[in-house]
């Protein structure tokens, strides 16, 4: 594309000498050094992008986009269109997963409709940024148009400056959409070359079967496309869900304003990725919180700039799996704030001093 659009601004480079100074701080503490794995790597990422020697993550902002799919024409899912909506109400209501874990961490939860069934302003308690109401079947015509694609980044980038004026210190970004699981696979499978059928999996609870025409579906929806799908832009806007297009927005601005990112599993893992391919400069901003459960998400995996934090065998959404991980940063952060140095402590290092 040529036309110069907001989410081809550079994100901040992460600060390189308070990387250097907390790694510093890591091989003072009492401990061999490494002996915490990867708690180390992160929290001595987490200074440099917070610009710091003592990371923190006390605020976390979670937004939820729902949107529907017209490709459920096609028999991808195992569960009826309606419940893109009555989900949105079931989290708004504080009976979902991620509903739970938000309030647990004392975290601020928003549930977006983007792109869902439901009018605007008949959900109370959700917010409205209807960009459509649902996409297209992608195996018929593009998900979208040009101009719902940039309104669903911007519904994205809009959600994200509410959490950066908020002060939040980590940002996750959660899915919902009946369908959702069909267009990831499509957007996975063209953007890393692999065979729809390496990628495709169950879903919300398709058999065997339902997963081998989901596979079938993605291929044919992808020679459809073809000769449109060559730029991360025109393949969202083809391929695409609203609330998968609006996550990528979402990443792209929270990173462009300087805040960590918690991406969750394989639908939010499809948006990063794209989001990566729109703007380089993001990857340094996001953790992947964990391995999805989802098969595709094994080999999807080799693909990430950096590895997964967990593999706890999830698969649910929402942003579930990284509201979960949440926990661990902040542990990695107190670790590094709060054990003592061997000069503190007056405990002989590997060398025998103090």
């Amino acid at each position: 594309m040529s036309t110069s659009y907001w989410w081809q601004e550079a994100a901040p480079n992460p600060n390189p000498i308070a990387l250097i100074r907390a790694r510093q701080r890591q091989n003072q503490l009492t401990k061999p050094q490494g002996s915490l794995g990867r708690l180390e790597a992160i929290a001595v990422r987490l200074a440099a992008l917070q610009d710091t020697e003592t990371p923190h993550i006390d605020k976390v902002a979670i937004s939820v986009f729902a949107g529907d799919h017209g490709v459920v024409e096609e028999g991808v899912s195992a569960f009826p269109q309606a419940v893109t909506t009555e989900m949105m109400k079931n989290f708004v209501a504080g009976g979902a997963a991620i509903s739970v874990l938000a309030r647990h961490l004392n975290a601020t939860l928003r549930v977006v409709n983007v792109g869902g069934l439901a009018e605007a302003g008949s959900l109370p308690g959700v917010v409205d940024r209807v960009v459509r109401h649902g996409t297209a079947n992608f195996c018929k015509e593009p998900a979208m148009s040009t101009e719902d694609f940039i309104h669903a980044m911007a519904a994205g980038q809009a959600e994200a400056k509410v959490a950066i004026e908020q002060g939040a210190d980590l940002v996750i970004g959660g899915e919902m959409g009946i369908g959702n699981t069909t267009s990831a696979t499509a957007l996975l499978s063209h953007w890393l070359d692999l065979a729809p059928s390496l990628i495709a999996g169950p879903g919300t609870g398709l058999d065997a079967a339902g997963v081998s025409h989901k596979a079938q579906i993605v291929e044919r929806a992808i020679q459809l496309h073809a000769e449109q799908i060559r730029y991360p832009e025109t393949l969202l806007q083809h391929l695409g869900g609203i609330e998968i297009v609006a996550l990528a927005g979402y990443y792209i601005a929270a990173a462009q304003g300087g805040k960590a990112i918690l991406v969750d599993g394989f639908i939010c893992t499809a948006a990063a990725l794209l989001a990566i391919a729109m703007n380089t400069s993001v990857s340094a901003w996001m953790f992947f919180s964990h391995t999805s459960a989802e098969p595709g998400y094994k080999v999807v995996k080799n693909y990430l700039p950096s590895p997964p934090i967990l593999d706890l065998q999830m698969r649910l959404g929402e942003g579930s799996g990284a509201a979960v991980c949440v926990p661990l940063l902040k542990m990695a952060c107190a670790l590094h704030n709060e054990m003592a140095t061997f000069e503190q402590a007056q405990v002989s290092n590997q060398e025998g001093t103090q």
